[in-house]
Formats: C-alpha cells, structure tokens, sequence
C-alpha cells in the first residue's frame, strides 16, 4: 500500500494508537510493522485473532505479559559463545517465565470460552523451568549474582566482608587518636581507586607514612592510606579480583545452559509478539467501541453509523453509507466545512483498518471489502517547491491512481476537478469519473460542479449524495444523505443574513432555465426525504412503543406462570397431605387387619375383608371432579336373580340372589347381603338357565365358575397383602371344590415364600403343601392340596 496514501488517510495515527496499547516491546515491534493486507482469508485470520482476544479480554482481563522483553540480542550473543551479564539472564529468566504464564491463561479462558487461535499459538511456547530455576537461583532481582550462587563465590565474599571490617577498624582506631586527629582534615573513611584512605591535611604530609591516592581540588587535602593497612587493602584487591573471577565462572555457566535453548526462545519471542499484538488490537477495539466487520471480496461495503476513529465520539456524526451493490459510484456535493472530505476519510481508513485485521468503530452488521488497493487525492497538496498550483498537484496524483488502479480498487477522489476553470474542470471530472467506473473501480468523489449531479442523476451504476444543510441555522449537520444531490442553498443563506430581495430576484434571473429546474428538483427531493425521515422517526416511535408493550406483556405473562407455578405447588402441597392422612389412617386399618389375624388365629373371613376395603375406601381423599355413576336417581333398572352387580357402597362385585321390592339379596363371596336396587348396577346379566338341581339355600358350597381360577399370581406383593390375597383366594377355592391350586410367589430373596407357607400351615382349608416340581415352577411356586 502506498505510505504518501496512508499518511493522507491518518493510517499512522490509528497505528500510533495501536502501539500504545502493546505490553511488550515484542508487541509495540508487530504493530509499528503492520499493514493492510490484500488477501480476504488473511483479513479473515487477523480479524478472528482479533475477536478471540476481544472474548479473552473480556472474560478475564488481559494476557499477563509481565516480564517479557525483548531477548533477541543476548540469545544471539549466547549461541556464539559470548558470556551474558547477569541482567541480560535475568531478562533471559523472566521472558521465559512470562511466556509461561501467558500460556496457562490462555489455556484456562480456552477451556470456558474456545479460543482456537490464540490456543494454537500458545502451545507453541515451549518451557523452561529448569533454566528459569538455575537463574533465579544465581541472580536476585536486582541483577547482582547471589552468594549463595556457588560455595566458592560464597567463601570468598565472606572473606571480603572480613578484611573490610578489619580495616574499617584499624582506621577507625586511628582516626580516634589524638595524635592523628590534628592532622586530618575530617574525621572520616573514604575510598580512593578502590581501596581505603584517610583525608590528611598537606602540611603533615611529611610527618604522616603512608601512599597518597588522592588530593582535593585545592590541593589543601591529602588522600593517604596508612602504612599499617596497605598490605590489608592488597590481599582485599586479591579477593576482589579472585570474587570477579568466580562471578565470572557462574556467568559462563549459566550462559552455556541458556543457550541449549536458543532456537526455542526465539520460537517464543516471536509467539508472545503475536500475542500481544492480538490483545493491543482487542484493547483499541474496546477503547473506539468498535465492532468486527464482515468481510468479502466483492467490491461490497456497507457502514452502519461508522465512525471516523480519530475524532471525538461525542462530536462525531455517524456515517451511513453503501456502495458496490447497486452502484459502484458515488458523487457528493454540497458546501465546504459540510464534513465531505471527512465522509472520504471515514470510509477509506475504515476500510484499511478492516484489511489489518482491526475492529472498525461501527454498528454491528457493517460490512467491508478487501481491495487490492486503495487510492486517494485528498486535500489541498500545491507544492511550492514545484511550482505546481493546486489542479496541477490534484492531477499528477489523479494519474499516478489511473496508472496504478484496477478493477478491484478503491479511488477516494476529492474536490475532483476543481482548481481551474469551471466548464473545463467538470468536463474533466466527467471523464475521469467514466474511465474509473468504466473499469470497475469502486468510487467515491466530490464536487463542487452541477454537472456532476446530472451526470450521476442519468448514469447507471452511479448515484448522487450530499452533505445535510440545515438552513435554519445556516450550519452543516455533517450527515451524508446518499440518493439526493446538493444544493448550493446560496440564495437562501444570502436572504437569511439579511441582502435585499430585488438583488436575489436579479441574481435568479441571471441562472438558467435548466439550472432552476435541477434546484427545484433537488428542493423536491430533500423536501421528499425530509418527510420520508419524519415518517421512519414516526414508525420508529411506534416500534420502540410496540417493543415497550410486549415486553411489558411478556412480563405479565412472567408473572401469570410465576403465580400459576405457586397455585400448582400449593395444590401438590395439600394433595400430599391428604394422601398422607389417607396412608395413616391406611397403616391403621392394617394394624387393626393383623390384630384381627391373631385373635382369630389367620382365619379373618371374607366380611370382615370387605369391611376392611370400605374402611380404606372411606380413607382415601375425596377427588371433586369424579362423579359416581350408576342408579344414584333411582332410575328403574331391570336386574333380576342371577345378574352380576356391582354394589357401589362395598366396591365390590356381586351375585343378586333374589328381589324383594326396591331391596335385593347379593352374593359376596361366601356372604349374603340385602343391598338397595338404587346402591347397585347392572354389569352382567345371567346366562341362559340350563337343567340344573336347585340347590339348598343353608349350603356354602357353590360350583365351579369364570371367576375362580386354581393359581393366584403374587408376584411384587408385599407379604402382607399377599398374605390377605392368600386368605382371600383359598376361600374362594375352598367353595368352588378344588382340590389343588397353585400359589406363585417367584424366587426372588425368598421371604415371599417362607411368609406363605408359614401361614398355610395354619390355614384351616389346607391339608398339605409342597413346592412345585419341575415344570411347575420349582421354588417359585407353592402347591397346596385343600380339604
């Protein structure tokens, strides 16, 4: 891309603003390099880069880069043989241990929130621990090797500390002498050329041994040192030299171990580059409030209230434009200072930000195209050096873009023509503008000419725009309104501020006929489009009143089930309560069911049975919907002796026996009752009467029928209800002359079975019983021979 363009567009401001937000010096490397580039699927992958550092921002803050510098140099160094000092191996340590840390955050964000890219290149980073461990070990924070680096280092820093002391307190004994204080300047120990000295006065320079080092400026002081520590202060220097020495060693050591690993930590340096680069561009997107666009290759671009990033976003008016649809051109006119020149900024810095793998400041749903290039004349850039004047400086930029673009660039034209005279420049402007549309190009000029706004009125493909003016207020809004051309509202502006009305009446006598008519036009379309808008703020008024009132019928919704919700637990609530009120009065009647078994030795009859079920029926909670059916009324009913009935008062089925007026005698079990025609309902007529012997009414054997069979099946029975079907099921064998039945009770853990045949033994019916034999069953039967 060509810098004299990026620098017309302000490129370099956005990139300035990108670098800020770089960790790392790694980072700040990437982005001052950056460019837009001309390939949709890298557009793609810079621009998903960017979205997934957006997410990892978001959800935890930014990548933690502390640490990391730039290591390039001394890693060069290294793998040469060159022995590093000990801040470049702390930088070394830190860079490595920073690189770490980055990873393990993009690992955790990665887990709650995929981040693919960002994960592929922080696997990349390679760890070092034990280089990292050997130089913390060696070197501190301040960079200064540790004594504890190796036990040499440490014996002869101790011996250091020793000698030093012993000095320090040869001189101090000195310099508390009376003899020796007269002659000294000050009262204190110093320094020269590393090794100790006291200041002495010059006059006792004779009277006082010792080396001179030193003097003051004046000349007045002497820097002696003692005779008495002249051998201390060289063995000090030997240990100096022999500490350096062993500092020297450790350094080399640690140099040697950094680079084995060289060629991994440059991997990393420029791994973490690319990270921090991706995070700087999420942090500018969060700064501009910028959004991602969709890209293509189509020649398409459409902004939603895009934004120029470099101006306030208080101040700035959002931006609403298409192109590359249903045309490929557009021509804007209107007034100076209307924001024109600003509208060709905003869409062509937009446009580069995109193809650089950045948010655009824009509603989402904008859509940007990756152009091959993107040209722009923008701007006044008369050149005195040259001698050019303004046209002559438009037009040799104007013809290096005819040169260099093609069908699938961008040409950013402004004030295209102007700078000469008026008939000549829009001829030129006309046929410049057909060349470009002729060959694809998607366009973007303005004009001060009227012939333009013809020309785009009548070509395909190309469409008028204009800068809003209100006239009211004599200002521009700075709103860009695509499909309408300008006007030069000089006549209005001019009656506004106050000239007489026979000089306008004169001055509009002076424009044609044909310009009037295209004035009168535009007036009716901006006329047009002002009561357009005012419907869609008028039907946006609406949407936003008819948003309010569902939301607000959502919540009363919300609310309804919320409150159906409580009635449904608080009717579960009381329906569980009465079940269980229901299951204690149930536990009672059982416990009352086996007190009775006791007494009675297992023989509890089928009466007391039923009086039992019409307790536990009683029991039950009553359920409102359910009606009884049957004769409740007293509807006559045709039931006659023989007749299966059910009796609703016992829930039991019956045989009617005999009828007596509105009362009838009914068979239950081996019990006979006298029932109310209007508590029973017919179920079942009797079937037809075949020659029989009548039996005797006081005999309590009756013969075999459909309702007994020789095998009850208590299979999933609890014991206790098993023991009553039992009880139940032999009387009713009992009276029906078997001879032998069968008991299923199943395998299972076998408390069935024990629990049924202990209550066999005692059965009165029972003679003896056995477990089935194969192919009856086995152990998961009971057959019983009866009396």
């Amino acid at each position: 891309m060509d810098a004299k363009i990026l620098m017309t567009l302000e490129y370099p401001k956005i990139i300035n603003r990108l670098t800020a937000h770089a960790s790392t010096s790694l980072g700040k490397a990437v982005t001052e390099s950056l460019q837009p580039v001309t390939e949709l699927e890298d557009v793609k992958l810079l621009l998903q880069a960017t979205e997934e550092a957006y997410a990892a921002d978001r959800l935890k803050g930014s990548a933690p880069f502390g640490g990391v510098a730039d290591i390039s140099a001394p890693l060069h160094r290294a793998r040469i043989g060159g022995t590093l000092n000990p801040q470049e191996l702390l930088d070394i340590a830190s860079t490595s241990r920073g690189g770490r840390r980055v990873k393990k955050h993009i690992e955790i964000i990665d887990e709650e929130h995929p981040i693919p890219m960002l994960k592929a290149l922080s696997e990349g980073i390679s760890e070092h621990k034990s280089l990292e461990d050997a130089i913390f070990a060696c070197i501190d924070e301040q960079a200064e090797v540790l004594d504890s680096a190796s036990s040499e280092l440490g014996a002869i820093r101790r011996e250091l500390r020793t000698g030093e002391s012993r000095i320090r307190e040869k001189l101090e004994a000195m310099i508390r002498s009376s003899s020796v204080q007269k002659m000294l300047q000050d009262a204190i120990i110093t320094l020269r050329n590393d090794r100790y000295v006291i200041p002495v006065k010059q006059e006792y320079r004779s009277s006082f041994g010792g080396l001179v080092h030193d003097q003051s400026g004046s000349g007045a002081t002497l820097f002696i040192e003692p005779e008495a520590i002249v051998a201390m202060n060289n063995r000090l220097r030997e240990m100096k030299a022999a500490e350096q020495r062993e500092i020297e060693k450790i350094l080399q050591k640690l140099t040697a171990h950094a680079a084995e690993y060289v060629e991994d930590l440059l991997v990393n340096l420029d791994l973490l580059g690319q990270l921090d680069f991706a995070f700087a561009k999420a942090r500018l997107a969060h700064v501009m409030k910028a959004t991602q666009p969709r890209m293509n290759d189509r020649g398409f671009l459409k902004l939603k209230r895009g934004r120029h990033p470099l101006i306030d976003r208080d101040k700035v008016v959002p931006l609403d434009v298409e192109l590359g649809n249903q045309f490929t051109a557009i021509i804007v006119t209107g007034p100076n200072t209307g924001g024109k020149t600003v509208s060709l900024k905003t869409i062509g810095l937009l446009s580069l930000m995109a193809m650089s793998g950045l948010f655009v400041p824009a509603e989402d749903g904008s859509q940007l195209c990756v152009f091959d290039a993107i040209y722009a004349d923008i701007g006044d850039e008369q050149s005195i050096e040259q001698s050019l004047s303004t046209f002559s400086s438009h037009l040799t930029n104007i013809i290096r873009i005819l040169n260099a673009m093609t069908s699938k660039s961008l040409v950013l034209l402004d004030e295209l023509g102007a700078g000469t005279d008026p008939a000549e420049g829009s001829a030129l402007a006309i046929a410049i503008l057909e060349h470009i549309h002729a060959l694809g190009s998607r366009i973007v000029a303005t004009t001060h000419y009227s012939e333009l706004k013809a020309y785009a009125y009548n070509r395909k493909g190309v469409i008028n725009a204009s800068m809003e003016f209100d006239i009211a207020s004599l200002s521009p809004t700075y709103r860009l309104l695509v499909g309408v051309p300008g006007r030069s509202n000089a006549f209005a502006i001019a009656e506004r501020l106050g000239l007489q009305r026979p000089i306008i009446d004169h001055a509009r006598g002076e424009v044609s006929e044909e310009d009037l008519r295209v004035e009168n036009m535009i007036a009716s379309l901006e006329e047009n489009r002002l009561s357009a808008e005012s419907e869609r703020q008028s039907a946006e008024s609406l949407r936003l009143q008819m948003e309010k009132l569902r939301a607000k019928h959502e919540e009363e919704r919300q609310r309804f089930e919320e409150q159906k919700e409580k009635l449904l637990l608080k009717a579960k609530e009381e329906a569980r309560e009465a079940v269980a009120k229901a299951k204690r009065e149930a536990e009672e009647i059982i416990a009352e069911l086996r007190k009775l078994a006791m007494e009675e030795g297992a023989s509890v009859k089928e009466h007391k049975l039923i009086e039992a079920r019409r307790k536990l029926d009683e029991a039950m909670p009553e359920q409102p919907s359910a009606k009884r059916k049957g004769n409740a009324a007293g509807k006559p009913q045709k039931i006659e002796a023989g007749d299966e009935v059910m009796v609703y008062s016992l829930n039991q089925k019956g045989l009617v026996v005999d009828i007596h007026g509105t009362d009838a005698t009914v068979q239950l079990g081996i019990m006979k009752m006298k029932v109310a025609l209007n508590d029973m309902e017919l179920v079942k007529t009797k079937a037809p009467e075949k020659a029989v012997q009548p039996k005797a009414a006081a005999s309590l054997t009756r013969t075999r029928d459909d309702h007994v069979r020789m095998e009850l099946d208590l299979r999933g029975e609890n014991l206790e209800e098993a023991i009553m079907e039992v009880d139940r099921f032999l009387d009713e064998s009992f009276l029906s002359g078997f001879g032998q039945v069968y008991i299923i009770h199943g395998k299972g853990t076998g408390v069935l079975r024990t629990g049924i045949q202990q209550y066999l033994r005692r059965h009165s019916h029972v003679k003896s019983f056995r477990n089935g034999n194969y192919g009856e069953g086995g152990i998961g039967v009971t057959v019983a021979e009866l009396n």
